[in-house]
């Protein structure tokens, strides 16, 4: 049995070489029924630190390393799909490379997909992140589950372990914007959960700002869901019912001689409040159509620069 473990590389030079050393104890020291060997899949989405320096001495003295170097910085989540279309294992571990992910948990998890899962997350019940990136997560996949119906844990990330046709599914899609854990639970099949310990970063800080993270939630959000769409409709029938009944209760009042002068400032307060809708309701629109012009370009959502041991 092959388990490839596959990670996103970006700031993480100084905690590559005890990742990969750990995952190995950890699989080695665990007494797992079937014979495992290993792969490790590193992806270096251009870091600007050493990280790629690093995984070219790991590969050009352990065979099981193949290091993927990007072109440019794609983001997190497509360098994890450069990963996976790398990854020949018949399972398939993710995590980030950070050491937040604990390796010593990667047997547990393997050991759980084996009693008959497809894909085992790891579920971050203590989570070691600041207040605002736990707040955003929460927002985030409250708003997800509102806008497309999709329950996604949020103390679950991309660590976990994963079979070989759940991996193969998630490639199958299309999507131009990726996002790893949500494709997960969109593919289906037998998933399960479990609980794990969650570390402090090796070093350094996140690369994840706010600002990126809140555009990673809104482009998720736009493609997974029409939703807002729909509920432009309903609001502007909603407006519209409203204009109704203010036109009827001011032509009601005109006739009953209540106003001696035509009301200016109802006149100017409905059309600014009309008007910004109109523009916001247009706004949303040209989001979608912005992003099926960006999907219909069928650009490429990642570009190798270099590959050490593999195709």
């Amino acid at each position: 049995m092959l388990l490839s473990i596959v990670i996103p590389l970006y700031r993480c030079e100084l905690s590559i070489k005890p990742l990969v050393s750990r995952v190995v104890s950890a699989m080695e020291a665990y007494p797992l029924e079937a014979k495992t060997d290993l792969e490790f899949v590193l992806v270096n989405d251009n870091s600007p630190d050493g990280d790629w320096k690093v995984v070219k001495e790991l590969a050009l003295h352990d065979a099981r390393i193949i290091g993927i170097n990007l072109s440019r910085n794609f983001g997190q989540h497509p360098a994890i799909i450069a990963g996976l279309s790398h990854a020949k294992g018949d399972w398939v571990a993710v995590m980030d490379g950070d050491l937040q992910d604990r390796p010593e948990e990667i047997p547990r998890l393997l050991e759980k997909a084996l009693e008959g899962f497809d894909a085992v997350f790891a579920c971050r019940k203590i989570r070691k992140d600041g207040l605002v990136k736990k707040l955003s997560s929460v927002l985030f996949n409250k708003t997800l589950h509102f806008l497309t119906g999709i329950k996604h844990d949020p103390a679950i990330a991309n660590f976990g372990v994963y079979s070989r046709k759940v991996i193969e599914s998630v490639l199958l899609i299309g999507d131009h914007i990726k996002m790893f854990p949500i494709f997960v639970d969109w593919v289906g099949f037998t998933t399960a959960k479990m609980d794990v310990m969650h570390d402090e970063r090796f070093e350094g800080v996140s690369s994840y700002t706010f600002r990126k993270a809140l555009s990673l939630a809104f482009n998720s959000l736009i493609t997974f869901s029409d939703k807002p769409l729909k509920m432009t409709i309903k609001a502007g029938v909603f407006l519209s019912l409203l204009a109704i009944l203010f036109a009827v209760y001011y032509f009601s009042g005109a006739l009953l001689g209540f106003y001696s002068v035509a009301g200016w400032p109802s006149l100017i307060i409905s059309f600014w409040f009309l008007g910004g809708m109109q523009i916001f309701f247009i706004g949303v629109l040209g989001v979608y159509i912005g992003k099926t012009f960006n999907q219909t370009k069928n650009r490429p959502v990642y570009i190798i620069r270099e590959i050490l041991n593999g195709k």
